[in-house]
């Protein structure tokens, strides 16, 4: 799965994803929203009845199979998010989170909830496509923002276009959308916000996106290249070739245990660091056991850590896998839960195992 020869780093997770908000301007068509279904088009339809092709062009892959059955709510920047991170942190010995949506910099008080997950004790992230970072993340880097992942999905206007929704399949559009990632991305080097660009690489016809990326944006910005689960070994291949191409050297591992993400570092010959991040079949022994889900095919990222949620009745609620929204508890039940202790379990049993084995 990864090169041999080189040092392997690894870590324990210690992050929460937080979906702090469900709109997007954006309407890809591979979107999972973190799990939910969109709120704009489910608003009217019964608990657990939800379309995943409503009027607002959006997505939610897994909302017609995975049994959610909450909408999300924005999460209100007061004293109840600061708690709710506190209660979260304390039960799982977190020290980070990342802020998700929709899109997190199209929440009016992205800021205040940076700062008050900061003064929380955490160090927070967060996934943008970039939409109004111009906007926000100056107010965002003052509250403490560490760095941000953003997610291209097009490095031409014809690219992005491709994957939106039929409607908005507008070059004119698409190109104010890169344009705002841009500035985006020129914010976080003014004002010291690490910045990061992640890109799914289907096949070697994606080539030119990478090469794109890296030849006309800021060195500044990080590139890590994803492979695509659908499209398999095709797809790792691709992304192999393509680090091949620029003259790529592997550096290093960074495996986390307790949750599916493993990355390897390349260093190009220009000096730049680019990542290649794949996911490792890393399931909950007891949640994931009999689920219909757990095999090498239908699983899409294992199990990839926490996410909190905020619902429409004002509740905190914890989910584990966004195919199985079933799966998602309020938060004051979560921290009781077996399920708490087995997340623990896992992450320090595979830190014991890997340590060991790098060790021997």
């Amino acid at each position: 799965m990864f090169p041999t020869g080189i040092p392997v780093h690894v870590e324990k997770d210690k992050t929460a994803r937080v979906k702090i908000h469900d709109p997007c301007g954006l309407t890809c068509d591979f979107c999972h929203n973190e799990g939910t279904p969109v709120v704009v088009d489910n608003r009217r339809r019964p608990l657990g009845d939800f379309t995943t092709a409503g009027p607002s062009g959006r997505v939610s892959i897994y909302a017609a199979t995975n049994g959610a059955a909450f909408l999300p709510a924005a999460v209100p920047d007061n004293e109840q998010f600061g708690e709710a991170l506190t209660v979260l942190g304390d039960a799982l010995d977190l020290s980070e989170v990342h802020l998700t949506g929709g899109e997190p910099t199209l929440h009016p008080a992205v800021a205040r909830l940076t700062k008050i997950a900061v003064d929380a004790g955490f160090q927070v992230g967060m996934t943008s496509n970039g939409e109004r970072g111009d906007r926000v993340l100056a107010d965002c880097a003052a509250a403490g923002l560490d760095r941000v992942n953003f997610s291209v999905f097009g490095t031409t206007a014809a690219e992005l276009a491709e994957v939106q929704h039929a409607r908005y399949r507008d070059p004119d559009r698409a190109q104010r959308k890169i344009d705002a990632l841009k500035r985006s991305i020129a914010e976080c080097e003014a004002h010291g916000i690490k910045a990061g660009a992640n890109i799914v690489v289907l096949d070697h016809s994606h080539a030119p996106r990478v090469h794109r990326l890296l030849d006309e944006y800021s060195p500044y910005l990080s590139v890590r290249l994803l492979n695509s689960l659908d499209h398999g070994p095709v797809s790792i291949e691709a992304i192999e070739r393509i680090l091949a191409e620029r003259g790529a050297v592997a550096e290093a591992h960074y495996i986390t245990a307790g949750v599916s993400g493993a990355r390897t570092a390349y260093r190009l010959p220009d000096g730049r660091r680019v990542f290649f991040k794949q996911i490792r079949p890393v399931r909950l022994p007891d949640t994931c056991a009999g689920c219909r889900f757990n095999n090498d095919t239908d699983c899409q990222e294992g199990f990839y850590g926490v996410r909190l949620y905020y619902d429409r009745t004002g509740r905190y609620q914890v989910g584990v896998c966004i195919q199985r929204m079933d799966l998602c508890m309020p938060l004051d039940e979560f921290v009781t839960s077996p399920k708490r202790a087995e997340i623990l379990a896992l992450r320090e049993a595979e830190y014991q195992r890997l340590t060991t084995r790098l060790a021997g």
